[in-house]
């Protein structure tokens, strides 16, 4: 089973990003939209693993401590590059703190044998993809200028700075991932409560 572990956005968040997302999406008809309810802010891919090794998974995450985090989601941008752009995100503003929690998340699947992640972490959440593969931030054979988000990018330099409001994150769960056609379904199958060291 593919799983990874993720923060839920609050209802009210969740909604102005769908209406925001309802008078955009026409401005990049070709790009596969993410559905409002499957917006969350991933904070540890993990990937595939046997249904057995969720007990340690679990049992491990049950040690991470971290108070409650302010989120902010405001701002947006392209991955790689405006000018290259294979993804389409939301900014998140939650300062050291939702950081520290996704590298106490990782040093504690990396106990389990889990592969650390070799990069910093860079959190947002993915609205928009050109074509399949992956959100990766980084650069990719192939990347380079294309169309898909050419009207939208017209579109959003004429907007004043998105804000979606700011949320406190209580908790985070442990996901697994369903690939479908019409795009992942996510499933929540474990919660743990953030309520500080």
């Amino acid at each position: 089973m593919r799983i990874f572990i993720g923060i839920d956005l609050d209802p009210e968040i969740r909604a102005k990003i769908a209406r925001f997302l309802e008078g955009v999406q026409g401005f990049a008809p070709d790009a596969r939209w993410v559905r409002p309810e499957s917006l969350h802010v991933t904070l540890k891919f993990i990937g595939e693993q046997k249904p057995e090794s969720l007990a340690d998974i679990t049992e491990h995450l049950q040690q991470v401590q971290n108070a409650p985090i302010e989120i902010r989601f405001a701002g947006h941008g392209f991955f790689p590059t405006a000018k290259a752009p294979r993804v389409f995100w939301i900014g998140i503003q939650a300062g050291p703190p939702l950081a520290e929690l996704a590298g106490r998340i990782d040093m504690a699947m990396g106990e389990l044998g889990i592969p650390r992640e070799d990069r910093p972490f860079s959190p947002h959440l993915t609205l928009a993809r050109a074509g399949g593969g992956s959100g990766s931030p980084r650069w990719r054979n192939g990347d380079g200028p294309n169309a898909i988000f050419a009207v939208l990018e017209t579109r959003l330099a004429a907007m004043s700075e998105l804000d979606f409001g700011t949320m406190a994150a209580r908790e985070f769960y442990l996901y697994q991932s369903q690939l479908s056609r019409g795009g992942s379904k996510y499933t929540k199958l474990e919660r743990f409560p953030l309520i500080g060291p």
